[in-house]
């Protein structure tokens, strides 16, 4: 199963996270959150970063033509747009970058009807939990809404994953649903502070949903 850690400050950690095998390293470009990357490193040092890591670059409601310089000035592989993006904005970043869309779920989100409109225009999905705002909440949304739908796309689960979800993960991908899923995508419940992972937590995690 892939794995991305998400909200990544640090340089040090970074290059750790692709020493431990996790496949996606996700960075915040967007300026109200704590892990806010340009706070803690300029464009020209997350562009040097050369591994086998992808670099994720998340945005909300960002201009285009300023995600696009973004990607170019950081060395970004792929974009998740976290915002209202609508799905022509997404297509035409999707032109020029991979896309990753993030839906914010609530417990009555009729959920095909929310991505259909998507579903021709971005590469990926992400399914996180509905909160205030646009940050993540580190709070679950309930799985079993995916469970036996038909996403057609791969997509990655978010929203307040934690160590010990190994065995839920694992079970949940032996799901119908599963076949489409892509990726894990882990942040604040991995955290010392905000942007900070801890990582033998990170490390300890990818070793046990790797194995199973």
């Amino acid at each position: 199963m892939r794995i991305k850690v998400c909200g990544m400050t640090d340089l040090d950690q970074i290059h750790q996270l692709s020493e431990i095998g996790v496949e996606f390293c996700g960075f915040i470009f967007y300026p109200k959150s704590p892990r806010y990357v340009f706070k803690h490193m300029p464009a020209v040092s997350i562009k040097k970063i050369k591994s086998n890591i992808n670099k994720v670059g998340v945005f909300v409601n960002a201009n285009t033509e300023d995600i696009l310089q973004t990607v170019d000035d950081c060395g970004l592989y792929l974009v998740q747009l976290h915002g209202d993006e609508s799905p022509r904005a997404c297509e035409r970043i999707s032109d020029y970058v991979s896309v990753i869309k993030a839906f914010r779920l609530s417990d009555d989100d009729n959920i095909l009807w929310k991505i259909k409109d998507f579903q021709d225009v971005v590469d990926m999905f992400l399914f996180d939990t509905e909160g205030v705002g646009y940050g993540g909440t580190g709070k679950k949304f309930n799985w079993e809404a995916l469970m036996d739908l038909n996403i057609n796309k791969p997509f990655f689960i978010s929203g307040g994953i934690q160590p010990e979800d190994v065995a839920a993960l694992q079970a949940f991908s032996k799901n119908k649903v599963g076949k489409d899923l892509f990726a894990v995508d882990v942040n604040s419940k991995f955290e010392i502070t905000p942007g900070y992972k801890d990582m033998e937590k990170v490390r300890t995690f990818v070793s046990q949903l790797k194995q199973g």
